[in-house]
């Protein structure tokens, strides 16, 4: 890739790529984030066959809401389709597909949009190794039914190997300095000293302290420290741990439906390469605004593994006076 390609990626620049050039994502060639205001199917062509370690996203539910447009279930689902193709052709070959959702709901109904979609990743020679519980303490209040306070995440891959790094993600073990008893391992500890394994939900008990699952995440309301001006913005740390997990460092981390960019932040974050695209060109200018204030140290993120604010605990649990 040439000096001036590389260039055009840059956050600062909106011009469009050469289309004789696609991007390519060979490791010491990318040096900048790219965000861009365009279409998801449009800016994947742009993309080098087999470059994407991870595509990790959260698309429209299809309900209606400000940044997109409500149509049939068949024709949402097609959409969905077509986008997901596009991302495995440039997905590497052990990469990963995050696609985060939650309900479809209409007069009352509920429709799960992973099961819904679950057929189309199958179709497409998917395996799901997870169905990832997010859960989060605030939303909206029901009348009618019970308050929704969780949303999955469901990770896929290719059949055969992937990347998998545990070590980045593990939490703290119930019983740190635990050795075995008796046998031929006999006083060695009988956990790794390096923690457990997170699980897809977790609800550990520590002490005294409350059952919790641990992708205990807060979602981004309007007091949260990432509040931006989208109405459902994923959180950092949420996409933090699977691009921890799931890649390694260098690698590039593509959102398709990218919004404010918190995907493409939570790559850079980790030393990774985040691609995003939106169609709403205020989203996008958010987007890169969050990157640069990265660079200069003054974006505010939630510290990955931050304990979950607990009023009946001095200054919520977080420490300090």
């Amino acid at each position: 890739m040439t000096n001036t390609i590389v260039r055009s990626l840059e956050l600062c620049a909106e011009e469009r790529l050469d289309e004789a050039h696609p991007v390519t994502g060979a490791l010491g060639e990318w040096r900048e984030p790219c965000v861009r205001t365009e279409d998801n199917l449009r800016f994947l062509r742009r993309l080098e066959p087999g470059s994407v370690k991870l595509v990790v996203t959260s698309p429209p539910y299809n309900i209606g809401k400000s940044y997109e447009s409500a149509r049939s279930m068949n024709a949402y689902l097609d959409s969905q389709k077509d986008v997901l193709q596009r991302c495995l052709e440039v997905l590497h070959p052990h990469g990963s597909v995050c696609w985060q959702v939650g309900n479809h709901v209409v007069n009352g109904h509920i429709e799960p949009l992973d099961a819904i979609l679950y057929p189309i990743f199958r179709e497409c020679g998917l395996v799901l190794r997870n169905r990832i519980i997010w859960h989060f303490g605030h939303g909206l209040h029901c009348s009618k039914r019970l308050s929704g306070r969780y949303e999955t995440i469901n990770w896929w891959t290719r059949p055969g190997k992937y990347t998998w790094n545990l070590d980045p993600i593990r939490i703290p073990s119930k019983y740190p300095g635990k050795r075995h008893f008796k046998g031929p391992k006999a006083g060695q500890l009988a956990g790794n000293p390096l923690g457990k394994n997170p699980s897809d939900y977790w609800p550990c008990d520590l002490g005294d302290e409350v059952h919790k699952p641990v992708w205990n995440i807060p979602n981004v309301k309007h007091n949260h420290v990432e509040k931006t001006s989208h109405p459902c913005q994923f959180p950092v740390e949420l996409v933090e741990r699977l691009v921890l997990a799931l890649t390694n460092a260098g690698d590039l981390v593509l959102d398709p439906f990218m919004g404010v960019g918190s995907a493409v932040v939570a790559a850079a974050k980790q030393h990774r390469v985040g691609l995003g695209c939106d169609t709403n060109c205020e989203y996008v200018e958010v987007a890169r605004a969050r990157v640069r204030a990265l660079r200069a140290g003054t974006l505010p993120t939630r510290p990955i593994g931050k304990p979950i604010y607990d009023p009946s605990q001095p200054n919520g649990g977080h420490g300090g006076h």
